[in-house]
């Protein structure tokens, strides 16, 4: 007699890259030239992220690399540094063979914390000194209510940005003050008035469940307000509370009962926005059926991250290439972030990777499963056999068993296709993380919060 494994908590960890930053290690003595990672690399269909890591508050749930407020001239110091990064790395990626860009995006922290005069200098960068053609590629910019100003989106508009992302997280003001996220109702809706009278193709809203007091009904009028806005784009996240952010230690329920509570607000936006003209490209992701890119399976954001490669600059951004994936030092406390950061500022030499992570081809294929299988789409099993000369079942079988056992798996995806189903799909924060290497799981697990 069969009998159906434990299903593990569906509420792990957010795969949004694999392997994660705390898997990174210095990289000390063996640390190699830029010119030499990119060496043999293809170029002809990069990703360009610039990270700018400042934000004018810091919210309850947040451990992104970023700091609060920036001051003196730390922006000016942070973004000269970030025209050397930019000279650096475009010397490294030589001129034997053409370079392109095929996508860009600016994220954080909060870019828009940036005056409209430094965004302009920073697409500047971006297209001078890398060479990227912000006006012919999809450029995606994250905002905030209180840095969306008529100025600043007049500045992105001009460049080329063709989608901008605001983080809400809840329409319901007690709701917003439990995450520690200080907003007004007011200020919210001038925002997303001013995106869209900013002519800017794509808007993305950010919402949050699983705040603390947040109800079927609280989290139904949030979608509502948001939809009120149509948006071509709605990211549903679960929260989580981790450690060194504002809420760490404060959620009073049961990991199940949370559980259960998230996994049924999911299941609610989830069915609200498939009933409303939403397509679902990923357990966060939620695409209007008649916006721009409808039908893909990714979003303008989400180029092709398991077979491209990707330029980061700044202190927070990640640069991958088919052997190493690199970053700089990564933290989440306030007195850590301001020291990589006023390090980074300081740095002339950017022409080496100094924290990473070794890509090996047990690693390589992980990663292509992983990122695959998290999209709606899912993965082409003959796409996956001509990169690696296996099937996804030769190299990963007892996991997909596990998966199929799961109920995660779709039995009716056509042949040649494996995706996940509902479920599955619900269970991503689960999944993901059933798909780590040993070398991955034991840095994670030797990484010491900073």
């Amino acid at each position: 007699m069969t009998t159906t494994p434990p299903a593990p908590r569906p509420y792990q960890s957010y795969v949004y890259a694999y392997p994660h930053k705390t898997a990174y290690r210095p990289l000390g003595e063996r640390r190699p030239s830029l010119r030499t990672l990119w060496a043999g690399e293809p170029k002809d269909a990069l990703s360009l992220y610039l990270h700018i890591p400042f934000c004018e508050v810091r919210c309850g749930f947040c451990n992104l690399f970023t700091r609060i407020g920036a001051p003196g001239e730390l922006t000016t110091r942070y973004l000269d540094a970030l025209e050397r990064q930019a000279e650096a790395v475009r010397d490294a990626l030589g001129d034997e063979e053409p370079v392109r860009f095929a996508a860009a995006a600016f994220g954080g922290g909060t870019p828009t914390y940036l005056t409209a005069d430094e965004l302009d200098r920073l697409c500047d960068i971006a297209e001078k000194r890398m060479g990227a053609d912000l006006a012919a590629v999809p450029l995606s910019v994250e905002t905030s209510p209180s840095t969306a100003t008529a100025d600043r989106l007049a500045v992105l508009a001009a460049r080329g940005a063709t989608r901008l992302s605001i983080g809400v997280q809840s329409f319901v003001a007690e709701e917003a003050k439990a995450a520690v996220r200080p907003q007004r109702g007011s200020d919210v809706a001038a925002a997303l008035g001013r995106i869209r009278d900013s002519a800017v193709p794509v808007l993305n809203i950010d919402l949050i469940y699983g705040i603390g007091g947040q109800t079927a009904r609280t989290w139904r009028y949030s979608l509502d307000a948001a939809l009120d806005w149509r948006p071509e784009e709605l990211y549903l996240y679960p929260l989580y509370v981790r450690p060194l952010t504002g809420l760490d230690r404060r959620v009073r329920e049961s990991d199940r009962e949370w559980d259960a509570r998230r996994l049924a607000l999911y299941r609610q936006g989830r069915d609200h926005l498939l009933d409303r003209g939403y397509e679902q490209v990923s357990m966060r992701m939620f695409r209007r059926t008649d916006a721009p890119g409808a039908g893909e399976a990714r979003g303008p954001d989400d180029y092709a991250c398991q077979t491209d490669g990707m330029i980061g600059l700044g202190c927070g951004a990640r640069s991958y290439t088919s052997r190493l994936h690199y970053s700089f030092d990564y933290a989440v406390g306030a007195s850590e972030v301001r020291g990589i950061i006023d390090d980074y500022t300081r740095t002339e030499d950017f022409g080496h990777a100094e924290v990473g992570f070794a890509m090996t081809g047990d690693e390589s294929r992980r990663r292509h499963l992983l990122q695959s299988l998290l999209q709606a789409g899912g993965l082409a099993t003959e796409e996956y056999r001509s990169r690696f000369g296996t099937a996804p079942e030769d190299d990963f079988g007892p996991e997909l068993a596990r998966f199929a056992a799961l109920g995660w798996l779709d039995r009716d995806a056509p042949a040649g296709l494996l995706r996940l189903g509902p479920e599955g799909l619900a269970h991503s924060d689960a999944l993901g993380p059933e798909l780590f290497s040993p070398a991955v799981r034991a840095g994670m697990a030797a990484y010491e919060p900073k």
